[in-house]
């Protein structure tokens, strides 16, 4: 069998030898929101209107580790573990605040963890979070630790004026996998696929990434998130009709809801996992925090498909089945739409002054 020149045979699908699942999950979006009519004002005196309705942004007092630590937080409450019990600490970001100082470290020690822990930061664009959330499989279900905390954390910026300025923004999640025994979702299987596609790069000590535009779209999102998705459903044995729910990652409002058309997936299947373009793109949190939108709602049995994106280019796919703990840890911690909710609008020259865009 074969699938966009995939021989399947090989059987690609990440499995581990034991079974592990999400023990606790939390995110984190900061207060403060930029309208997207506000952006368009500023650059074309509101003609075109604006392609969001507005976008999450730092405060002054925020970067990737203190909204980490927040997140993270909320993950062990939810788990309702002591922090020393974690084995690994990741963060995966392009927007870590130090060139030279991991993100890592600081947010393992901020949580209580042991300094007896494998610490490290992930890079991958928007799909660092779900780098690290695979390796954590791989961590736990090979036995050498028995729990590990995955992040997805960013402070998205794009050039003043640029596409991306509308939709770059700030906030993430937390995962904290462990045994499926204790978990309130389990991973049936995993995948990944990735090519080298050139579509959004940053060079080093450049303040904002390029992009290429349209080509964003067609090959790089598109072929990698569906090309994943397919490749897992076919190794599971699954169609969309399978799933409860599916979370992509959300660039924008567009692009995921064409993905999950294309799949065969409907709008009621999709609902939750859009919560996050409510706060723009946060990168590499988007999908993560869709997935924790989702869990806030979802019953036991439910079957859940999530898929991340990121630029350079790869996918990864996960299936995950809600188990009964869901109703135990729901309420332990915010919600996600409690942070969506809360809300502190500001002007551009606010923003400006916030994501330090005044550059001497």
């Amino acid at each position: 069998m074969t699938l966009n020149g995939l021989n399947l045979q090989l059987n690609p699908l990440l499995r581990p030898e034991r079974q592990v699942g999400l023990v606790g999950y939390g995110a984190y979006v900061p207060r403060y929101r930029l309208p997207g009519e506000e952006i368009s004002r500023v650059w074309t005196n509101g003609l075109g209107g604006s392609p969001v309705k507005e976008k999450a942004v730092a405060g002054l007092d925020e970067d990737v580790i203190t909204m980490s630590v927040e997140a993270a937080r909320n993950a062990v409450a939810r788990a309702g573990i002591d922090p020393k019990a974690i084995r690994a600490v990741w963060v995966g970001s392009e927007s870590h605040p130090y060139a030279v100082k991991p993100s890592s470290t600081v947010v393992a020690e901020s949580i209580g963890a042991s300094p007896s822990i494998q610490a490290a930061d992930w890079e991958f664009a928007c799909k660092a979070g779900t780098e690290a959330v695979q390796a954590s499989i791989g961590l736990i279900g090979s036995g050498m630790g028995k729990y590990a905390l995955s992040i997805g954390m960013d402070t998205a910026q794009g050039r003043p004026g640029d596409a991306l300025e509308y939709t770059a923004a700030s906030g993430g999640a937390a995962f904290l996998l462990g045994p499926a025994e204790e978990a309130c979702a389990v991973y049936q299987g995993s995948y990944s696929y990735v090519t080298d596609t050139p579509d959004f790069w940053r060079r080093e000590g450049q303040p904002y990434p390029s992009h290429g535009d349209r080509f964003t779209g067609e090959p790089a999102y598109f072929q990698h998130v569906l090309s994943a998705s397919e490749a897992l459903m076919g190794m599971m044995g699954t169609t969309a009709a399978d799933y409860t729910y599916a979370v992509f990652h959300q660039p924008n409002v567009k692009f995921p809801s064409r993905a999950a058309q294309t799949l065969g997936f409907t709008k009621e299947q999709i609902q939750y996992g859009l919560l996050a373009n409510e706060i723009g793109n946060t990168y590499s949190g988007s999908c993560m925090i869709g997935l924790t939108a989702t869990l806030d709602v979802a019953q036991p049995g439910d079957r859940i498909l999530m898929v991340s994106y990121g630029s350079g280019a790869g996918s990864d796919a996960f299936d995950l089945v809600v188990t009964e703990r869901i109703n135990e840890v729901r309420d332990r911690a915010p919600r996600t739409s409690d942070y969506i909710n809360r809300r502190t609008v500001i002007d551009y020259a606010t923003y400006c002054r916030y994501r330090g865009k005044l550059k001497d």
